[in-house]
């Protein structure tokens, strides 16, 4: 299988960016957890192993998506790495595109981060909510944040281009936004960048048993986290974003369907992972000519204030007229080495 050059697939991407075309699409590899996050149920109705897509139905996905572009693919779960052939999708995606994996960090070795570097992974965000304790409940297991810890240096060091290559992800909840801080200081001891994403409370698959979006005034106050710390890659424009939505008027329209979309680990096709019953059809057995036209032509998403996840802050930050801030960002913060400081 011959992967396309890096240069190849990033002039294709630059081009769906500029030719307003997908850019972005979020794979559920699997719907299988070894944790318990209280945010989520996916853990709740785990598919069998022998009923998911396989490697070769992955391998036909990447190369249906390929027909709109090369997209940056964002391969989640449940938790990826319960896949024991999670190299070989990777490599799948990588063909044609710039894959991003999501992991909690429990499954991580060195061995395999070796492999999936060398597989064409392009980037590894490690998820961390808290910077104690509280992680470990969250998740529902005890040393989560002590394999997270252990993941992020194992996926630095093995890295082809070392700490750019990784990053923390945290989800930001009612309960964990005044400890954004000390979780930025965690990641800056680790030398990574950091990102942040607003909870989904209202999708499918979310719940409020546990955590719910934080109180109004978090936006300015990631703003000033932004300028103390260097290495906080998220947009300033997702972060402007947040006291809007919080105070309900959120922008639009919201580029889900159009710009990225969502594919489950069964294959079906949704604008976003928020509205997995908007399904327009299985990438398996539709080709992308029915999928995409399908997509945009979704009326509910483009007025869609239900959410203000990262995802869909990342596509309209480098969507429509350019902003030159986003665009100046997205080629220093997240292609450059972590700048980082601790103050």
């Amino acid at each position: 299988m011959t992967r396309q050059s890096y240069i190849q697939r990033g002039g294709r991407l630059l081009y769906g960016f500029v030719a307003q075309k997908p850019i972005h699409a979020i794979i559920q590899v699997s719907n299988r957890c070894n944790l318990t996050c209280g945010f989520c149920s996916f853990w709740e109705n785990p598919a069998r192993p022998a009923d998911e897509l396989t490697t070769a139905d992955f391998e036909t996905i990447s190369g249906k998506l390929a027909e709109a572009g090369s997209l940056i693919v964002s391969i989640e779960g449940g938790e990826p790495t319960l896949r024991r052939d999670i190299v070989d999708i990777v490599a799948a995606f990588a063909r044609f595109h710039h894959p991003i994996m999501f992991t909690n960090g429990w499954k991580v070795t060195p061995a395999l981060a070796r492999r999936l570097w060398d597989a064409g992974l392009d980037t590894c965000g490690v998820s961390i909510d808290y910077p104690d304790a509280r992680h470990d409940r969250h998740r529902g297991k005890p040393g989560t944040l002590d394999a997270a810890r252990r993941a992020i240096d194992v996926m630095r060091d093995t890295a082809p281009r070392g700490a750019r290559q990784v990053f923390v992800m945290t989800v930001l909840m009612h309960d964990n936004a005044g400890a954004m801080p000390e979780l930025l200081a965690l990641s800056a001891a680790h030398g990574v960048g950091h990102q942040v994403t607003m909870i989904s409370t209202g999708g499918a698959a979310r719940h409020t048993r546990a955590q719910w979006i934080p109180h109004d005034g978090i936006g300015a106050r990631l703003l000033e986290l932004k300028r103390r710390f260097p290495h906080f890659m998220t947009f300033s424009g997702y972060l402007e974003g947040i006291d809007a939505y919080l105070a309900g008027t959120a922008r639009t329209p919201c580029w889900a369907g159009e710009r990225f979309l969502n594919i489950d680990h069964l294959g079906d096709v949704s604008p976003c992972i928020e509205k997995l019953e908007l399904r327009v059809g299985n990438l398996l057995r539709d080709p992308w000519a029915v999928i995409g036209p399908r997509l945009a032509a979704l009326a509910e998403p483009k007025t869609c204030t239900d959410c203000w996840t990262s995802c869909r802050g990342f596509v309209e930050e480098m969507s429509g007229p350019p902003r030159l801030r986003s665009w100046r960002e997205f080629f220093s913060d997240f292609s450059k080495q972590p700048k980082v400081s601790t103050t």
